[in-house]
């Protein structure tokens, strides 16, 4: 079998997403002095955390993954890898991931990874099945990276580390439901009851705009307590009207509802890497 199947059952692009928030938080608590082993470590430890979970996923969703057009060829069910390679891919995988943040970072570091690959695995899989709170309750281990980053330098958990759980909360939510839009006849007919498909687009459209509200406030508050310059706290402001500006553009068109979620699927994903690479430069940058 091709290591790129395997590889791609991984979900590489979910990785690299999370490895470019856990970065900024590793910045974050590390200012100038970088130990970039332990960068190394944290990085690589965490990769094979969100790979082993995300593994753990494409098995419990393969009744999911075959109603949507995006993920009917998934390896699983092409046949290409068997659901038990799978399950023994995706323990390896968390298993060498917590090993290595165990032995190479500290406990505080893996704990908080396992909350991540728990939540995810065993809270939000099942529940995206039954809930139009899946989405939210998704967000909590998306929001885990960046506080794994920050603890692998400071052993602990404290408010900075809560704001940036925060904040990744609260940018995940519109980013949930620009996807939602975007694909609601492909999540419709697998019968996931997200946002959009009980309680209609224009409800779906009010949260969005008030989730980036409060991440706006939420990314800026770091520079309120005193965590960063104030050269960030610009940036982070002009992403957040920017996005609300797209926002407001086409509101109340329903006709135009796939497309306003996939511009604001998009533009969050310009938001959270502007974020994390200014939040990682003002950090580190004399």
């Amino acid at each position: 079998m091709p290591l790129k199947t395997y590889y791609e059952l991984a979900k590489p692009g979910i990785i690299y997403g999370n490895l470019l928030t856990a970065v900024a938080g590793f910045f974050l608590a590390s200012g100038r002095n970088i130990n970039w082993w332990l960068l190394l470590a944290m990085a690589l430890g965490l990769s094979l955390v969100i790979g082993g979970s995300c593994v753990f996923n494409n098995y419990l969703d393969q009744d999911i993954d075959g109603e949507m057009e995006r993920t009917k060829d998934r390896a699983l069910l092409s046949g290409a890898i068997s659901p038990k390679s799978a399950l023994v891919y995706a323990s390896a995988l968390l298993i060498l991931g917590c090993l290595t943040l165990y032995f190479f970072t500290n406990l505080v570091t893996l704990l908080v990874a396992l909350i991540g690959a728990l939540s995810y695995v065993g809270v939000y899989t099942p529940l995206k099945r039954r809930t139009i709170y899946s989405s939210l309750i998704g967000s909590i281990p998306g929001a885990t990276p960046p506080v794994i980053g920050y603890c692998a330098v400071t052993h602990t958990v404290n408010l900075e580390a809560l704001l940036l759980f925060l904040i990744l909360v609260l940018w995940q939510m519109p980013h949930f439901y620009g996807i939602a839009l975007y694909r609601m006849k492909e999540y419709a007919k697998a019968s996931i009851p997200l946002l959009p498909i009980k309680k209609g687009a224009q409800i779906t459209k009010v949260h969005s705009m008030i989730y980036i509200f409060l991440f706006t406030l939420a990314a800026a508050s770091l520079t309120y307590f005193g965590f960063t310059r104030y050269t960030y706290l610009a940036i982070v402001i002009i992403l957040g009207l920017i996005w609300l500006y797209l926002g407001i553009k086409d509101f109340s068109t329903n006709t135009n509802d796939p497309r306003w979620g996939r511009r604001m699927f998009l533009f969050s994903l310009i938001t959270i890497t502007v974020f994390s690479v200014t939040l990682s430069l003002s950090a580190i940058l004399p």
